[in-house]
């Protein structure tokens, strides 16, 4: 049985994640991510669709962010209509998390429409694309093979990235023996607050590995660092009576804060201070959290205390424009929870216009930031930015929780590739800047992989 891989996506780069994988006359597509980034040149890589609907059999679907994601509207929409397979969480936060990515196209759509930007073309996808996607997805739990086409078994094991992520496993029966192929996915940090820590498929040695790179030079702050970090801030703006205001990813960070949080509150190390989630998105994500407690890591203090793990008497959910608003003429001390989390659209935006010039607020970073975002300009101590156009003073402080990030550093990456067995025959290393994937190529190296190679956009490889 021939086997062939060639990579579409996160390939020298860190989104688009996108691999083809043709086994025997079918084609297996792990991941259909979105290109994310500036404007123009991330329109321009998603228009270059590089794959007819016709060419792809089945989809394997890791997780539900966007850049794993965010193009399966578009296959959809140009007419493929085979199944997609992901974790049950999966399915549930794609369907929130997709019409959402469609709903902000059509708006910056319409707003440079209103502006007089005539060059325009459409979006890339509609809400009404987006929702088509969900009734092809097949959810599979965890530690359950499937034979998806003959000769060809699915496993998912926990990534531990957000709610429902999974490495994936193909066994392939091929000239009388089993091939073993490993897709890790995003893998997550041990000790993450509600979801388990990550779980590699470990077994026979596996022929081949893919694997993300986003921080294999990097050594993150312990979660529990984290969390200590945290409370500090949060009494620290408590006692001059200014507001948090945090930019967060509305998928995985923004609950991972609500449970802090909550945990915080409950364990008196932080006054009782009203909490503020002013992002719909993350409000419907939220909801499907609260639908998914077998993914939870049982052995948390918190879970086994409440189930109400995000309501409680200080949080309170905005979904609506005018309530959003209102919250400029609250008074500190207050928590407000906003997206995006680079603070380069959304609603984190308006609360920043407002809130950027008074010394007693804060903006706390608790996630990645690319280098063109407004995020990283604020981590960098700029002292005037723009928002909407405008010049605004920075008074505000601003500080960063490196801690919380979704993504394993190279020492757990590390154990990650160990937990494995026996070190896999070939690697492939993507889902990551330059340095980053020269030094997961180190690292597999280091651990026993021979055979390691860092694929370019399109490029394929015969297995």
């Amino acid at each position: 049985m021939s086997l062939k891989i060639t990579f579409w996506g996160a390939a020298g780069e860190v989104t688009g994640s996108m691999h083809l994988l043709e086994v025997g006359g079918k084609r297996i597509l792990l991941d259909c991510g979105l290109f994310q980034g500036r404007r123009e040149e991330a329109r321009r890589k998603n228009e270059a669709w590089p794959l007819t609907p016709d060419a792809v059999d089945l989809v394997v679907l890791s997780h539900a962010h966007i850049d794993h994601a965010g193009r399966l509207p578009l296959l959809v929409k140009k007419g493929y209509t085979g199944p997609i397979y992901c974790t049950p969480a999966t399915r549930d936060l794609s369907a929130v998390m997709l019409p959402d990515a469609g709903f902000i196209q059509e708006k910056d759509f319409e707003f440079l429409r209103k502006r007089g930007q005539t060059q325009l073309v459409a979006p890339l996808y509609t809400v009404a694309d987006a929702t088509a996607v969900v009734p092809h997805m097949v959810g599979v739990p965890y530690d359950r093979p499937l034979e998806i086409t003959p000769g060809v078994r699915l496993s998912f094991t926990d990534a531990g990235h957000i709610l429902g992520s999974a490495s994936v496993l193909l066994e392939i029966d091929a000239a009388g023996r089993t091939r073993r192929l490993v897709f890790s996915g995003d893998i997550g940090r041990t000790g993450l607050p509600i979801i388990r820590d990550p779980k590699p498929p470990a077994g026979p040695q596996a022929d081949l590995l893919i694997i993300e790179s986003t921080y294999a030079n990097r050594v993150h702050e312990s979660v529990p660092e984290a969390q200590d970090l945290l409370a500090k801030n949060v009494n620290m703006v408590a006692k001059r009576g200014g507001k948090i205001f945090i930019p967060s990813f509305a998928v995985g960070r923004a609950q991972e804060l609500i449970y802090e949080l909550h945990g915080l509150v409950r364990d008196r190390r932080i006054p009782e201070v009203p909490i503020y989630v002013d992002s719909p998105l993350a409000v419907n994500a939220t909801d499907v959290f609260r639908l998914h407690p077998e993914s939870f890591d049982q052995s948390e203090r918190l879970i086994g205390e409440t189930h109400e793990l995000f309501r409680f008497p200080l949080v309170r959910y905005v979904r609506s424009v005018d309530e959003s608003k209102a919250l400029n003429s609250v008074r500190g001390p207050a928590i407000i929870i906003a997206a995006s989390g680079m603070a380069e659209s959304g609603r984190i935006l308006h609360h920043l216009r407002n809130g950027l010039g008074d010394h007693r607020n804060l903006v706390l970073m608790v996630g990645f930031q690319a280098s063109y975002t407004l995020g990283n300009r604020l981590r960098e101590g700029a002292r005037e930015v723009k928002i909407y156009g405008e010049p605004v003073q920075v008074h505000a402080e601003v500080a960063l929780i490196g801690g919380y990030s979704a993504h394993a550093d190279r020492p757990e990456l590390k154990r990650w590739v160990e937990g494995l067995g026996e070190p896999p025959k070939r690697g492939f290393v993507v889902h990551g800047e330059s340095d980053r994937l020269t030094g997961m190529a180190g690292l597999l190296r280091e651990v026993g992989v021979q055979d390691v190679a860092a694929p370019q956009l399109g490029q394929s490889f015969d297995l």
